[in-house]
């Protein structure tokens, strides 16, 4: 599944989740302070929100295989409840957009190490 000479990391895979999960609930707080023009912007940080949440506190996080297997069970949903966004089809195609990102993340191992707020 990934690159053998670099192993998983389920710690790094849970403060990265952790980290993406507290920028996101920040860039919900700014788009929600700019107001109408910035709504697009409120459901994306919480679509990035709603899969962090989902993930980060997982005991799938310590085995690869399983991780990619919440995350095409997730994928495979028909559709996700969450309260106060704007659009409930933007916020779903943004939350199938983080999956899909997360799932090429986990299929490589890479990008997990980059916890910076802006990516």
């Amino acid at each position: 599944m990934s690159d053998p000479s670099k192993a998983w990391d389920g710690e790094q895979v849970r403060k990265w989740l952790e980290r993406r999960f507290e920028a996101s609930r920040l860039d919900q707080a700014a788009a929600d302070r700019r107001g109408y023009e910035a709504q697009d912007d409120y459901d994306k940080a919480a679509a990035e929100e709603w899969v962090c949440r989902a993930l980060k506190s997982a005991d799938c996080t310590n085995e690869q295989a399983a991780f990619a297997q919440r995350i095409k069970e997730l994928i495979a949903q028909d559709e996700y409840k969450v309260t106060g966004i704007y659009d409930d089809t933007r916020f779903e195609r943004n939350v199938r957009g983080h999956l899909r990102k997360l799932a090429k993340m986990t299929k490589a191992n890479e990008g997990f190490e980059k916890t910076l707020r802006y990516q």
